[in-house]
């Protein structure tokens, strides 16, 4: 790939987060800047709203930016910021009693936002928070507590894994203290996954490809994907690279803003995949 290509389109049309994480992931720089940059997205709450989730412009907090928060902080290793402290106490507030946590709350349908952004109780971003927390090494929560056992029921009972749902079940047994439990769970849904593990979502061309399910080597999910398929998902990602240095996402470009936002966002994704599997 072109490397300063892509470190160019960052500095011009990336926002600003995504440009100091490029810097703290490729340029030796600071974690101190992208915790000041999410601020920004902070409410008085604890909870992320304002389009940090381009797929959800509304001001008020919610539970998809905040799960982006906390990614972009444990990736920053700022897991134990006040910011990450904060956001992880109000996710406490907002989750239902067995743990679950909800899609969206109320107050966001007069903002714009992506058609899928639906209410829906104990949705899969439960797996995909747990999934972090745990990542991060976080052990004294209780709301974490309640959502890994929620996660533990969805993932062994669920029969027809697919899309999102997955993905982010995969994050959860990746990062999991109970080796042995997640082992056993990959080896089960290995049974009920395309062996391309290409699943298709969303829109016409729309789909989650390996590294969508399993971005880091030596990790649990790769039992589910497999290296070779990582292999040709890593020559997809090489050959994507836009004229610009950028890449594009596959989902639905719904507005100007979001299509930006996101292809900042995917720019640098595609780079740490690259680089965490030794493409770069």
């Amino acid at each position: 790939i072109d490397q300063p290509a892509a470190e160019n389109f960052i500095w011009s049309a990336a926002r600003l987060v995504d440009r100091h994480r490029y810097a703290r992931l490729f340029a030796d720089g600071a974690a101190e800047p992208v915790v000041e940059a999410l601020r920004g997205y902070r409410n008085p709450d604890g909870g992320f709203g304002h389009a940090l989730e381009p797929d959800l412009r509304c001001p008020s907090s919610q539970p998809a930016p905040t799960l982006y928060a906390l990614e972009i902080l444990g990736e920053a290793d700022a897991a134990d910021s006040e910011l990450a402290r904060s956001a992880r106490a109000w996710i406490a507030t907002i989750a239902e009693p067995d743990g679950g946590i909800p899609a969206v709350l109320p107050g966001f349908e007069g903002y714009p936002h992506s058609p899928w952004m639906t209410p829906q109780p104990g949705s899969m971003l439960t797996l995909a928070l747990a999934a972090v927390l745990h990542d991060s090494g976080i052990t004294d929560d209780d709301w974490l507590r309640r959502a890994t056992d929620w996660c533990w029921h969805a993932i062994e009972s669920e029969q027809e894994p697919r899309g999102y749902w997955l993905k982010y079940a995969c994050a959860f047994l990746d990062a999991v203290p109970d080796e042995q439990r997640a082992r056993a769970a990959i080896s089960s849904l290995a049974g009920r996954v395309d062996p391309a593990a290409i699943l298709p979502v969303g829109i016409e061309g729309e789909a989650l490809r390996p590294l969508d399910l399993s971005p880091r080597p030596h990790t649990r999910s790769r039992a589910l994907v497999g290296d070779a398929r990582v292999e040709a998902h890593l020559d997809l990602v090489e050959s994507d690279q836009q004229e610009d240095g950028g890449w594009m996402f596959d989902w639905l470009a719904w507005s100007p803003a979001q299509t930006t936002d996101w292809r900042g966002n995917v720019t640098v994704r595609a780079l740490i995949w690259l680089r965490d599997n030794g493409r770069l």
